[in-house]
């Protein structure tokens, strides 16, 4: 043993190599991040779509938001998968097409090569980018919950960037404006053990308090109208707030319900509000009352428009499901 560990030292102050370590292969690099196909079959390394006459429904698992893709013409389902206590880092996102079929069952998630997408809650996209308010921890080994939001190149589908925010434990909703500033809102609880606020996150990814605390009654969805002022509708109530970029409250309308998660804004600032709580569709048309244009739907969470159908596409994510209301 003296002798072969002479030699070793030997070798090594001459510059050699040991012959021990000449064993030792090279670690093989980690597979590469891909994105999913259409539906279809690979039949002998061919790609076989699935042919026009066939549907296919579902993809959808726990899905708490969606997201329009104007280029590909398709609805971003964001499914939150299993819970990071029993399966961590199972999130995915699905592509479905206008009557509600699926065009391709993961689209981000067909590996996980590469990828970190846990929990994800709200959505939207913004520069050839889809953001969404993520979460790291909440496992079952104990670890603290930290938001991040992840960010998702739109032609690819790969992993763009992240941008965590240690103080808070996740975001639910999320609208980009046009500058690049992130508002998300932190819902809380019923009984304010958790403060009610929005966030407003930087492209420098410094996260500052947006608005605290009433007439925030847990603020759900968020959204941003044609004037670039962010609007916010509540949980605890039916009101629907708009504030200026300034923090200041500019509006204050009432949905048809109370309970309220979704929140799409047309061009025109017709609003239209989801209850998570109560099921039903309020439509808000600029200075005038709410009128409930659809009810029934099952926790009816963060909703997005679909332009090219002319419909709104409602995740029920208790559910397993998407809703799908046509617009007059």
């Amino acid at each position: 043993m003296r002798r072969r560990f002479a030699t070793t030292l030997a070798a090594l102050a001459l510059g050699g190599t040991p012959a021990l370590a000449q064993q030792v292969p090279a670690p093989a690099a980690p597979p590469s991040f891909s994105a999913g196909m259409p539906l279809g079959v690979l039949a002998d390394g061919a790609y076989q779509p699935v042919s026009p006459n066939v549907k296919v429904f579902g993809a959808i698992v726990s899905a708490e938001s969606c997201s329009y893709d104007p280029v590909r013409n398709l609805i971003m389902a964001v499914n939150r998968g299993a819970t990071q206590k029993e399966a961590p880092n199972d999130g995915f996102v699905s592509l479905i097409n206008h009557d509600g079929s699926v065009h391709t069952s993961r689209w981000i998630g067909v590996n996980r090569n590469g990828l970190a997408l846990n929990q994800p809650y709200g959505s939207d996209v913004h520069g050839g980018k889809l953001y969404l308010a993520d979460s790291d921890g909440d496992t079952a080994d104990g670890a603290k919950r930290v938001s991040v939001i992840r960010l998702f190149d739109m032609a690819t589908g790969e992993p763009a960037g992240a941008i965590a925010s240690p103080g808070v434990a996740w975001f639910n909703d999320i609208a980009v404006a046009a500058d690049g500033a992130i508002y998300a809102s932190q819902t809380g609880t019923s009984d304010a053990a958790t403060p009610w606020r929005i966030y407003r996150i930087a492209q420098d990814g410094t996260t500052a308090i947006f608005v605290d605390g009433a007439p925030l009654s847990r603020p759900n969805g968020v959204a941003i109208d044609p004037e670039g002022n962010i609007v916010v509708v509540n949980i605890g109530d039916d009101a629907v707030l708009t504030f200026s970029p300034a923090g200041k409250l500019l509006r204050t309308e009432h949905a048809a319900q109370p309970g309220n998660d979704g929140l799409v804004i047309r061009s025109d600032g017709t609003k239209y509000v989801s209850s998570v709580v109560n099921g039903g569709i309020s439509r808000i048309r600029p200075g005038k009352p709410a009128e409930l244009i659809a009810s029934g739907i099952p926790n009816a969470a963060s909703m997005c428009l679909d332009p090219q159908a002319n419909q709104l596409v409602i995740p029920m994510n208790a559910n397993n499901a998407l809703a799908f209301v046509k617009l007059d």
